[in-house]
């Protein structure tokens, strides 16, 4: 995969979405006279010897003490070691790594007074497969991601563990395998690699990236549900929704539209269908899907804003040696769009599952009962819909906002935090719990379909389903369903359906 270019403070959301699946990453070096600059900076700030926080004082509620200047490398080590307090799984090394990149392209924009030396040994980090471990949990989302960030930085320090193509080993034995140093940190260092919200920046753009493909994934799935329940697409007129004018409704419409498009089964019922209206789970899916697109969209600008923004403190500024001490570190932006992402995420699946279970339905679908030619004997299509309920049930409890919570830290002098660590890091198990929902319905849309042959579906869909019937069979009687499920979760997953269907889907860009 091409390696990625930063411009720190100005990388695209596609750049971030390449790095996290595995593109390679180096800084531009037109931020290198920045950088030193920055440096330069706090240097003057040490040898001037007036307290500043970060650079020679303590931290937090022990900001008050100085330290002398022989300690101010100590200082830097034992915030780091101190910090790194996290606990849990590991996070996932494609993560770690954006979490990586993104601290590399923060501290690049020359307000951290980082040096040079230090910048460059997290860049061949990633460039030579040195990941750290990470545990997951520990971060409330302000004054940074500290205990995350601080387990990052000690694999610079030679301390800790990290993921490298050998496998999961000491720190110090990666960076050496890989020819790298541990770094001693100057003043303000330790604080800068540790302050900032890429952790949390880092699980909601990943779960943007995979929410984005189970949009997709929705809507193929969707329309093809909608054709097996002999569904109308007259709801899917451009009219109806050009007159209410919200975006995203427009364009899932539009998708939908065109996904039936040429449908044998929606011909087969224009004329003489008694029925007038179909269920909302059909009908007003340019509305639901179009506002959970619509707030993606909204929280994808958020997140990338901040993945190009500088969320240190204090931020140095050389022309004047200044060192202002704020709060861009407190993760508020990235919390609300981590909410946003959940509430998508969990009407995604919603909307999904309602669908399902009008299919397996007689007196909804007009199918047979569960999706199966001898009901009774054979119990076909119930249980994935439970499995679907369950999983829908789960992510409506996920779903509840996390930033709305707060809980003081640090002797109450930080007492108000954004909780963003929380609300991102159960994005993607979000996500997972949704795609087997849509991977269920793809099984039973499928399934209602083959009934109607040898009406065909549109070209689109039938593509879709192809892909899926070379791996999974029409349910003539029982079996063992989870290796259908798996396939078909796969194919949700990893993008094969969308591909499939060889349409151009809305995205968030």
């Amino acid at each position: 995969m091409t390696s990625i270019v930063l411009q720190p403070g100005s990388a695209s959301l596609a750049q971030w979405r390449a790095i996290y699946r595995g593109a390679g990453v180096a800084l531009d070096p037109s931020c290198r006279p920045g950088i030193a600059a920055s440096a330069a900076a706090v240097a003057r700030i040490v040898a001037a010897g007036k307290p500043v926080y970060g650079i020679n004082t303590g931290f937090g509620k022990l900001a008050s003490v100085r330290i002398a200047a022989g300690d101010l490398a100590t200082l830097q080590r034992n915030i780091v070691l101190s910090h790194a307090a996290g606990v849990g799984e590991a996070v996932a090394p494609a993560i770690t790594r954006l979490m990586m990149a993104l601290k590399l392209a923060s501290l690049a924009q020359g307000a951290s007074g980082i040096a040079p030396g230090t910048l460059e040994l997290l860049e061949a980090m990633l460039a030579r497969g040195v990941v750290p471990v990470v545990p997951g949990q520990g971060s409330v989302g302000a004054s940074g991601d500290l205990a995350p960030l601080a387990h990052m930085t000690a694999v610079m320090l030679g301390v800790g563990e990290a993921f490298t193509p050998a496998g999961r080993i000491p720190a110090a034995e990666a960076l050496a395998q890989a020819g790298l140093a541990p770094v001693t940190l100057g003043a303000k260092e330790g604080l800068a690699l540790l302050n900032g919200t890429q952790f949390s920046t880092a699980h909601a753009l990943a779960a943007l990236f995979e929410a984005e493909g189970l949009f997709h994934a929705a809507l193929i799935t969707g329309a093809l549900a909608t054709d097996a329940a002999r569904g109308s697409d007259a709801p899917f007129d451009p009219r109806i929704h050009a007159l209410r004018q919200h975006k995203g409704q427009i364009e899932s419409a539009d998708a939908l539209r065109r996904l039936m498009a040429g449908s044998a089964i929606r011909a087969s019922h224009l004329v003489g269908d008694e029925r007038v209206q179909d269920p909302y789970c059909l009908r007003c899916q340019p509305q639901v899907m179009g506002a959970c697109l619509d707030l993606l969209r909204h929280a994808a600008a958020t997140l990338g804003t901040e993945a190009n923004g500088v969320s240190d403190n204090p931020l140095i500024f050389a022309e004047d040696d200044s060192a202002l001490s704020g709060g861009n570190f407190h993760a508020e932006p990235v919390a609300f769009a981590a909410d946003a992402i959940a509430l998508a995420v969990c009407e995604i699946g919603s909307l999904a599952e309602r669908r399902i279970a009008m299919l397996v339905d007689p007196a909804l679908s007009g199918l047979p009962a569960f999706l199966t030619p001898r009901p009774g004997l054979n119990s076909g299509f119930m249980l994935p819909q439970v499995t679907a309920a369950a999983l829908v049930s789960e992510n409506k409890q996920r779903a509840t906002p996390a930033s709305v919570d707060s809980i003081p830290t640090s002797a109450n002098q930080e007492d108000h935090v954004s909780m963003a660590a929380h609300g991102a890091r159960r994005l993607l198990p979000m996500i997972e719990n949704a795609s087997a929902v849509i991977g269920i319905e793809l099984l039973a849309a499928a399934q209602g379909c083959d009934f109607h042959a040898p009406l065909a579906s549109s070209p689109a869909l039938e593509a879709a389903r192809a892909l899926l019937r070379a791996q999974v069979p029409h349910l003539d009687e029982d079996r063992y369903l989870h290796p259908d499920i798996a396939a078909a979760i796969a194919l949700v997953r990893g993008g094969a359906l969308a591909e499939a269907a060889g349409l151009d889907l809305p995205g968030l860009c």
